[in-house]
């Protein structure tokens, strides 16, 4: 069944959303949101630490383990990740997946690395991507610095490492809400077997439904969530009403 998962994007101990990566605004307490998704019937969590890439700061691992003892969902935790040592301390407190961006464009072998002892299904590959021209550029650092890597030739050489999913955003609807960029998406799904989670976007129950029609695996959400706009539970109702199988919450 497709998933639906809140992203939770955290700077120094709180969630925070901008638009296109930029004008961060304060959206609450990671903990408490990551339980009240859980509640209302998320999938799963997507934890990322965008201050600890951009500003090389140390991962909140107490604020992480806390937000664990309160899940019965899987929790997927990124940012800054640089060894396998820092992948272990993650698991350690409490991740079930670890989602590696940055490090991984220029050092692929990791993601290898990490398959290797823990398993494909632990690693997610983020991608952070924006049109250019006649095709769709990698970005890392929170999407500040251009790599050399088209998105298609990155998906390919992330899978051949090992990555269990992808994570795409699409930096130019990133917090816009006007709907994820399916050309991007479908463009990803033909480079991979993988599944992909559609991020960068979403701005109604509406753009979710569009997003699974089109073959996409799982949704990310967040301006949508922490703005109240709607509910897990909620878009769940529609999505069924609409002929979409997904877990309904208990």
């Amino acid at each position: 069944m497709p998933r639906i998962i809140p992203c939770l994007d955290v700077r120094h101990g709180r969630v925070v959303k901008g638009v296109r990566f930029e004008e961060l605004a304060d959206s609450g307490d990671p903990v408490i949101l990551a339980s009240q998704y859980a509640d209302q019937g998320a999938d799963e969590i997507v934890w990322l630490d965008i201050a600890a890439t951009i500003e090389e700061a140390q991962l909140s691992l107490n604020l992480i383990a806390q937000a664990r003892a309160l899940l019965a969902i899987p929790l997927t935790v990124g940012g800054g990740i640089r060894s396998l040592a820092h992948v272990e301390q993650l698991l350690a407190h409490g991740a079930d997946k670890v989602s590696i961006n940055s490090f991984a464009l220029s050092h692929p072998d990791i993601i290898a690395e990490i398959a290797y002892r823990w398993g494909s299904q632990c690693v997610v590959v983020a991608i952070d991507a924006r049109r250019e021209a006649d095709h769709y550029q990698v970005y890392k650092n929170g999407g500040r610095l251009r790599t050399d890597w088209e998105l298609g030739e990155w998906l390919r050489t992330a899978q051949d490492q090992g990555a269990g999913e992808f994570l795409l955003t699409s930096m130019d609807r990133d917090g816009t809400q006007a709907g994820y960029d399916l050309a991007m998406l479908q463009y990803a799904q033909k480079h991979v077997a993988r599944p992909i989670i559609a991020s960068g976007g979403a701005g109604s129950a509406a753009d979710v439904l569009q997003a699974l029609k089109a073959g996409q695996h799982a949704v990310l959400l967040a301006s949508l969530l922490h703005q109240g706009k709607t509910t897990i539970a909620a878009l769940k109702s529609y999505l069924i009403q609409e002929g979409v199988s997904v877990r309904w919450p208990v």
